[in-house]
């Protein structure tokens, strides 16, 4: 019997096998592509990753219960490979020119590169692969326990439970040190997968060699083995069509949706021609792992004792008759089944989990984002390392949760059924271009839901039996195992048909009602169509004449400097003279990737390819471009309403530096203006107060020298009282003493105090139409007045005409009236005009009146107290001022 001891020293050993293969392919990879890494044989047999511990110990178990039933889930693979492989063909060439990195991305780069969507189909695959990842572990665990505990097969709980923590630690150990030794851009893992495709070797040979050996060793030969057959209760059994056109239809599903399998199949492919040979060789393989199942199944139900578990036949049966090299043998063969699964599957959803959930959320809790690209890798692989941890301790928890004691056939069902529900959002994307965003996530929750409530929760027993017979609330029409009153149905089958039914009635539906963004419609042409595009390769482009082609439609998309810059640089990188390189693949990708900057992707491609004269323009290019002028479009429609804003926002800029400049100047003239009528008047009055003070001087002399004293006091105190009244009127704190007033009185006192009743020949003539002057006021009468004293003034002093004129208009409505005051002078100069009522706005005219320039600022801070306004209109001929005041009756 072997031990315990020697079973862990080869597996341990073997093992240590797997780490030397990955870390030589790795090491070899990054000295160069290697032929046999790369070869169609090496990825056929990565494929082989779908065999798991269910199809090496599993399907012996279904044989044995449920007869021929097992070979749906070969049937299923085999007609996708055999007939559909041009599904495959096109996943793959998606997979290359969208540089896809897993399931999740492949369906959200397909509705416009949608965040959501890859959340909840990297949430789904969880979910999906758990059961999966257990079914692994339950299988090794068990399969150890038959060598240590045979022939009873009987286990304490504690040391299977450590048996499986201590797999899955060693699984997470190793795939963290091969799957995220360093971020491929490609997402590759070439010693990986060559380590699976050892291990598909070893789990071939294994299961064939039992099956020899029970055929021709204990069965006495393939005569004899077709007797048993015939004999055995297995021979009898009548197959279910519904549960067999379930089974088939997920396997199909299982081949491209399962993480595990899209990874090895699109994102491992180095090359698409590597499925002309997968697309036979994977299905012989297939045959090759179920040939032997059935004679493995009725031979154990005829040698083993009742009540053997049918799953571990092959294990069991070499034991039982004495092969203990062989049911090692076989036990290396279930090992690699379950770790070559257990592997791939934690990189698919590792990527997933860190590409989709954990890198955005770093990103949107960093100010800054990615500053270097070391923090972004940094986070990439710890998060990779982290989500495979997280991974295998789902799936260990849920191996504990469960007990491990169901089918390994069934857990592997509810897996395949979980993932299954991408199905409708998947080849609905790639054949249907109205497929919408909306109409995915709809299907997508519809169908997760769907599969939690009628398949995995029962499954793990957390639904009560009250709810299963009597659904929630005692709504029976809601069983999950009889959803509408639906009885009699197997609940795999159940659960499929309401799951998947209702999946693509909601991804259907909502996708007709709704409408695809630019985007979206721009990833439905890309997706659809990608056959259009050719290999997804852009072939050299030779000679001189078509790279000068290039160089002349650069120019016009991206300005002649720039382009030829460019041109120029990969010519002297190829050592070339002159400015004209060779138009290698190398040289082409990157102008394509440099014209889709300016034109878009589709449109650059269509337009490299016109001029290589490879593909003439399809309608499937015309819409692509449409697409993208209508993104474009939008954009750029964008854009030219951000540039006015910018426009018009520099523009007030401007005008407000400059009116801020123009200030300081005249606040600087204003100053020094200020300090000029201080002086002088002051310096008057100390000369002429010294003339009094040193006497000897007549009557005369003495009172014109006091007359002068006295008029410059006046114009002193005048200044003064303009600055204070300035100031309160500024501050808020001027008292408005309202009363009712007409205005033609106000203007004849205006006027009167202006001196103009009194002007001299040539003076400013006043020209008013009193008949519409007769409105009534209620306002502060003193305040108005000095208003319209200071714009007649004004007019006095700066109209320069051979005859000046002043007209005084007033215009009375319902609610206000306005009076304008216009000359017949030079009027105010535009540069000017912004800035005449500042308070130290102080033009060159009025500098030469002896004016401070404070009254117009003084003006518009009272007619602003008043509740009106004092505003310059242009283009009246002179200046001219509009005096505007609310009829306020209170």
């Amino acid at each position: 019997m072997v031990s315990f001891n020697i079973l862990i020293t080869v597996a341990l050993v073997y093992t240590m096998v797997l780490f030397g293969v990955a870390f030589y392919a790795d090491q070899h990879e990054e000295r160069g592509p290697s032929k046999w890494l790369r070869s169609p044989w090496t990825y056929t047999l990565s494929l082989s990753v779908y065999c798991t511990a269910w199809t090496f110990y599993g399907a012996v178990g279904n044989a044995a219960r449920s007869g021929l039933e097992y070979l749906t889930i070969y049937m299923g693979p085999t007609i996708v490979f055999l007939a559909w492989w041009w599904l495959l063909r096109k996943l793959v060439r998606i997979g290359k020119a969208e540089r896809i990195t897993s399931i999740a991305d492949m369906i959200s780069s397909r509705y416009g590169k949608s965040s959501a969507i890859a959340v909840i189909v990297t949430v789904l695959s969880i979910a999906g692969t758990t059961p999966y990842i257990a079914l692994q572990l339950q299988s090794v665990t068990l399969s150890m326990a038959v060598f240590t505990d045979f022939p009873n097969e009987v286990a304490r709980d504690s040391d299977l439970n450590s048996t499986a923590f201590w797999l899955s630690v060693g699984l997470a150990l190793f795939t963290i040190v091969f799957g995220t030794r360093n971020l491929d851009a490609n997402e590759r893992h070439h010693g990986v997968v060559t380590a699976i495709a050892l291990e598909a070797i070893v789990k071939l040979v294994a299961l064939l060699a039992v099956g020899i050996f029970v055929v021709w060793g204990a069965s006495g030969g393939l005569s004899d083995t077709m007797q048993v057959i015939e004999a055995s209760p297995v021979s009898r059994w009548e197959p279910s069509p519904s549960r067999w056109t379930a089974m088939i239809f997920l396997s199909m599903a299982a081949i491209i949706c399962l993480p595990r399998m899209f990874q090895v199949l699109v994102v491992e492919n180095s090359d698409e021609r590597h499925l002309r040979i997968a697309a036979w060789a994977f299905p012989a393989y297939l045959m090759a792992m179920s040939l032997f199942v059935l004679p493995i199944a009725v031979v154990g139900l005829a040698v083993m004792p009742d009540g053997a578990n049918p799953d571990l036949f092959v294990l069991t049966l070499p034991l039982e008759l004495g092969q203990e090299g062989l049911a090692l043998l076989a036990f290396l063969g279930g090992f690699s089944s379950a770790t070559s699964m257990v592997i791939v599957a934690s990189i698919a959803l590792a990527t997933m989990v860190s590409n989709h959930i954990v890198v955005p959320i770093w990103l949107k809790t960093r100010t800054g984002g990615a500053t270097m690209s070391g923090d972004m890798r940094r986070v990439v692989l710890l998060s990779r390392r982290i989500s495979i941890a997280a991974v295998l301790g789902l799936g260990y928890t849920y191996y504990r949760t469960t007990g491990g004691t169901a089918a390994l056939s069934a857990i592997g069902l509810v897996s395949f059924a979980g993932v299954a529900q991408v199905v409708p959002a998947l080849l609905g994307g790639l054949f249907w271009r109205g497929a919408t965003r909306r109409g995915a996530i709809a299907g997508l929750i519809v169908g997760f839901g769907l599969w939690l409530y009628t398949l995995f929760i029962p499954a793990i027993g957390a639904f009560p039996m009250s709810m299963l017979d009597h659904g929630p609330l005692g709504l029976e029409f809601l069983r999950p195992q009889a959803l509408m009153g639906v009885q009699g149905m197997d609940p795999l089958v159940h659960s499929m048909f309401w799951s998947i039914s209702l999946n693509t009635m909601a991804f259907v539906v909502v996708s007709l009602v709704s409408f695809p963004t630019p985007m979206e419609r721009l990833q439905g042409a890309t997706f659809v169509n990608v056959f259009d595009r050719g290999d997804g390769a852009i072939a050299p482009i030779g000679g001189q004449a078509e790279a000068e082609d290039l160089l002349v439609m650069a120019q016009r998309l991206l300005g002649a400097r720039e382009a030829q810059t460019l041109f120029q640089k990969e010519a002297e990188r190829q050592g070339k003279a002159g400015y004209l390189p060779d138009a290698t693949p190398d040289f082409i990708t990157l102008l394509e990737r440099e014209l889709a900057g300016s034109v878009g992707g589709a449109t650059a491609h269509a337009m490299i390819a016109q001029i290589n004269g490879q593909a003439s323009i399809t309608v499937r290019d015309l819409l692509a471009v449409a697409d993208e002028s209508a993104q474009m479009l939008e954009y750029s429609s964008k854009l030219e309403t951000q540039s006015f804003e910018l426009e018009k926002t520099a523009r007030k800029l401007r005008e407000a530096n400059a009116k801020l400049t123009a200030l300081s100047v005249q606040k600087d003239a204003f100053l020094s203006q200020v300090s000029h009528e201080l002086r002088t008047p002051m310096t008057s009055i100390r000369s002429f107060s010294e003339f009094l003070m040193e006497g000897g001087m007549d009557d005369a002399a003495r009172a014109r020298y006091s007359g002068i004293i006295h008029e410059e006091s006046i114009r002193l105190t005048r200044l003064l009282d303009d600055l204070l009244d300035l100031s309160v009127l500024e501050n808020g704190q001027v008292v408005l003493n309202k009363q009712e007033a007409n205005l033609r009185d106000l203007l004849d006192r205006a006027v009167a105090s202006s001196g103009l009743s009194d002007r001299k020949e040539g003076g400013l003539s006043v020209r008013r139409k009193m008949e519409r002057e007769n409105v009534t006021l209620n306002t502060d009468t003193d305040r108005l007045s000095q208003v319209l004293i200071n714009l007649i003034s004004n007019a006095q002093k700066y109209c320069i005409a051979d005859k000046p004129q002043l007209k005084i208009l007033v215009t009375a409505s319902r609610n206000s009236v306005d009076i304008d005051f216009v000359d017949n002078g030079m009027g105010i100069a535009p540069k000017d005009a912004s800035v005449i009522f500042e308070k130290f706005a102080r033009l060159s005219d009025q500098a030469a009146a002896g004016s401070a320039g404070l009254g117009l600022a003084i003006s518009r801070e009272i007619m602003h107290r008043l509740g009106g306004s004092l505003d310059y209109v242009p283009g009246q001929g002179g200046a001219a001022f509009r005096v505007h005041l609310p009829l306020s009756r209170d």
